[in-house]
């Protein structure tokens, strides 16, 4: 099991618009080989930032096969535009 977790910075007075898309674009997400699970989690000091936490069955179910799915086209054109800077994504797995 690997935990994707990216940071998103959403522009100033467009988070109201993101989240509206991220409802839209989950079930994208939801549909991709090897997907688990997912949190959009909101943050309490800075309004304008997301952690997105994404439980995949292995690391190549996202870096190969979501991100080279026509889906994440689709999932890019409707929230990469929302973001700045980028958003920085990292991967993690248990400790046991």
């Amino acid at each position: 099991m690997v935990l994707e977790i990216a940071q998103l910075q959403v522009r100033p007075g467009e988070t109201a618009a993101f989240e509206a898309a991220f409802r839209q674009a989950q079930g994208i997400l939801a549909d991709s080989t090897g997907y688990v699970s997912h949190q959009l989690q909101r943050c309490i000091e800075d309004e304008q930032r997301y952690a997105l936490l994404v439980q995949w069955q292995t690391l190549e179910d996202h870096t190969q096969g979501f991100r080279g799915s026509p889906g994440y086209q689709e999932w890019r054109a409707l929230l990469h535009h929302f973001y700045d800077p980028a958003p920085r994504v990292e991967h993690f797995r248990p400790v046991p």
